[in-house]
């Protein structure tokens, strides 16, 4: 791969094999580490989307007749 100016900053072009195996797609993060062997580690980044189908798998019903109240849930002390 070929090292590239974009701007400020450099940039590398990833070979479509490499973006098909770890099927990336434009916009996803990836974080890359940085290795004295001469292999690139790259894993993409789904905590978003691992967090909202976590959150949504919590999901669960308020029980009958509950209510929310500020006042009860600011409350301090005894």
């Amino acid at each position: 791969m070929k090292v590239a100016q974009w701007g400020e900053s450099l940039a590398v072009k990833l070979p479509n094999e490499v973006v098909q195996q770890l099927g990336l797609k434009s916009g996803d993060d990836v974080d890359v580490k940085v290795s004295l062997a001469p292999v690139l580690d790259s894993e993409v980044q789904r905590r978003r989307e691992e967090a909202l189908a976590g959150i949504r798998a919590m999901r669960r019903p308020f029980p009958k007749g509950w209510k929310f109240d500020r006042e009860e849930a600011n409350k301090r002390g005894p």
